[in-house]
């Protein structure tokens, strides 16, 4: 990789079990500031390792016929939560990740919601195999066009995290997350509101680099200028290792860049957004879309759940006016075999 190349290398998160959060106030002050912030340390080895044998077994077996395949992004449907692997959908649920994500959007748990979940695949190699929407070498860009039907509010007051947690290291696979750090109130690259990038307006979508910018060169050279002078010059790649989580935002500016030829890399992207900020879509088919597996898997998973876990996925909290004598009754029917102890919301009805 160059020496030339500018890096952000990952900061210890706070130990498990320490007062305050999982993010250090340094980390939360470079999610909300400069937009973006590298963390090791926050999934601990329970979590992490069971994920990466999942990961062995079913994504380091592809054949070379189904790599080439590979050219866009996410799971094509097969690793969206709930993915029924215990280990993956542990994983996007873990406590750590939900406190990370209440201290950054500075909200309570329950009032976060979970809108994406997909674990997908990168395959180093020398051409661009899918053409203008090829992912092997990404233009710059921004997330919001594709997660809101609007458009990010004010850069101090965000309504959403998206986070990538990475499985492989850097130094073995390439291809690093590019991020182009925010540098205050006055930056032009952050010149709101924020359209310069294909897919937004007038402008088509287009995802490889040398496309899109040959494209906007000619259709629009001046969003061309403010890019290769504001946008790719100022390029930050991250340092990532097992188990590092890349936190940014539907506002900041980044890309997916070339991976070493012949390797893999291997990520979990999640999207979590305050629940008042409905406008901000859930990517997926809804959780309960999967009920009914032969396995029970979705069933059990909200049955095993965290109250602040269930929440986050859209259920009820306790005090909530869903709950009555009669659907506390119900909803223990459901999942009570299942083992989900119904007494929190039992608790709250009653007022105790």
């Amino acid at each position: 990789m160059p020496e030339t190349m500018a890096w952000i290398d990952p900061q210890p998160a706070r130990p498990q079990g320490t007062k305050g959060g999982t993010l250090s106030p340094e980390q939360q002050a470079s999610w909300r500031q400069a937009g973006y912030a590298l963390a090791d340390g926050i999934l601990p080895a329970e979590c992490l390792d069971p994920a990466l044998q999942l990961i062995q077994r079913e994504f380091r077996t592809l054949s070379g016929e189904e790599q080439a395949k590979v050219t866009d992004f996410g799971s094509d449907g097969r690793m969206v939560f709930p993915t029924g692997h215990e280990a993956l959908d542990t994983l996007s649920l873990h406590p750590r990740i939900l406190a990370a994500v209440a201290q950054l959007l500075e909200t309570p748990i329950r009032d976060v919601r979970l809108t994406q979940a997909d674990l997908w695949s990168k395959f180093g190699r020398s051409d661009s195999q899918g053409g203008l929407y090829d992912n092997t070498d990404q233009r710059i860009h921004v997330d919001y066009p594709n997660h809101t039907l609007t458009h990010p509010p004010a850069w101090e007051t965000p309504e959403a995290v998206e986070i990538i947690v990475y499985f492989d290291a850097v130094e073995e696979c390439g291809g690093a997350t590019a991020v182009i750090p925010r540098e205050g109130p006055e930056d032009p690259a952050y010149a709101w509101p924020m359209m310069a990038t294909p897919g937004l307006g007038t402008l088509p979508w287009i995802n490889d680099r040398e496309s899109a910018e040959r494209d906007l060169a000619e259709r629009a050279p001046e969003i061309h200028d403010f890019r290769a002078e504001h946008l790719y010059p100022r390029e930050r790649r991250a340092r990532f290792g097992p188990g590092s989580l890349l936190f940014y935002r539907h506002d900041t500016w980044h890309r997916g860049t070339p991976l070493t030829p012949g390797k893999q890399r291997v990520v979990q992207n999640l999207t979590f957004r305050k629940a008042e900020s409905e406008w901000i879509s859930t990517l997926h088919p809804g959780w309960a879309w999967k009920m009914y597996r032969r396995d029970l898997s979705v069933e059990s998973l909200i049955a095993r759940a965290s109250v602040d876990q269930r929440c986050v996925l859209g259920f009820p909290a306790p005090g909530h006016p869903y709950w009555t004598a009669a659907t506390v009754a119900a909803v223990e029917a459901r999942y009570g075999a299942l083992g989900m102890d119904i007494s929190p919301y039992r608790r709250a009805l009653s007022g105790a």
